[in-house]
């Protein structure tokens, strides 16, 4: 067990030792997962958590018979990052959902037309993240599964309408999400916070900026909130920012990627491998398969930070667009 485990994350632990049903101790292991800190050190701890929770999820499922379906509230991560959407009533999550992917959320002028999340993958360059739509949200009522996928998904997308309450929208929402113990990564915790929090990467999208007018509105939004989370104004009525919006969240996702090459011959520019940000090269080759890390050499890498071809270690630092060669 790796050291510097915080007391938060031992509690937890403990709570899942006293469990005595799969509910409980799936509850306790998704606290520990999202407590434990995310380092090389602690990957085979993540790995082995991640396991025990798919193991005592399909022990609930078969305790509670074949009939009873998956919650519409669990949905599998796919492609490169998880980004739950969320916001308020008639902001265009739906929308956004609609335009870049091949979902069909249900889309209308009028409010709380969604009723459950709906997933859709959208493509950016090579690779594809998967955005969630869902309902509105409000401190009046949330759905505890839905903050339970809230605080499951990789990304938080805060959706907000430029047309509306515009810094009301934006101090609701983070108070919300701080009533759910979730805060943006980075920022400090409050004193008073007694369980387990979610940090999580957070990208605030202002819609309905369609023209100059409404540019200098958002820019004045920044200006007041004094906004340190990444912001991206857009307009899907006008198509406006769509790629800067695929842009900022492909940097909030801290990942980058890298692609395959075999002696002799080209490399294969189409199916990248994705990793997370300062991933070492030992971490690309665990990532394609165990075998591979044990049986590393060497690589030679073609990219921005090396001469093309360049012979490189185990803990040589992975940079985005790296071609990579491994000798075994």
């Amino acid at each position: 067990m790796p050291a510097n485990l915080p007391q938060i994350y031992l509690d937890a632990e403990k709570r899942y030792r006293e469990a005595r049903t799969p509910e409980e101790k799936i509850a306790a292991l998704e606290e520990m997962l999202a407590i434990i800190p995310k380092h090389k050190g602690t990957d085979k701890l993540q790995a082995d958590l991640k396991h025990r929770i798919s193991k005592h999820r399909e022990q609930s499922q078969k305790k509670k018979g074949a009939a009873v379906s998956k919650s519409i509230y669990h949905i599998d991560r796919e492609g490169a990052a998880q980004a739950i959407i969320i916001g308020p009533p008639n902001t265009g999550k739906s929308s956004l959902v609609e335009s870049l992917t091949k979902a069909s959320p249900e889309v209308a002028e009028f409010p709380h037309t969604t009723h459950k999340p709906t997933p859709g993958m959208a493509l950016y360059e090579d690779i594809q993240f998967q955005l969630i739509d869902t309902p509105p949200i409000s401190h009046e009522y949330m759905d505890p599964e839905m903050a339970d996928m809230i605080r499951r998904g990789d990304i938080i997308i805060i959706m907000l309408d430029l047309k509306a309450d515009l810094i009301g929208q934006y101090e609701d929402t983070l108070s919300l999400l701080a009533s759910l113990r979730i805060f943006p990564e980075g920022t400090d915790i409050p004193d008073d916070v007694r369980r387990p929090c979610f940090p999580k990467k957070i990208l605030v999208v202002v819609n309905k900026m369609d023209n100059e007018k409404d540019r200098e509105d958002f820019a004045v939004f920044k200006e007041l909130t004094g906004i340190k989370l990444p912001a991206v104004g857009i307009s899907i009525l006008q198509g406006n920012n769509i790629q800067e919006f695929l842009q900022a969240l492909y940097t909030v996702s801290n990942i980058i990627r890298v692609y395959s090459k075999t002696p002799g011959k080209d490399p294969d520019m189409k199916e990248p491998f994705v990793i997370r940000k300062d991933s070492t090269l030992e971490d690309l080759a665990a990532k394609i398969h165990k075998d591979i890390a044990q049986k590393l050499k060497f690589a030679r890498i073609w990219g921005k930070a090396v001469h093309d071809g360049q012979m490189v270690q185990r803990d040589y630092i992975m940079n985005d667009g790296d071609i990579v060669e491994i000798h075994l």
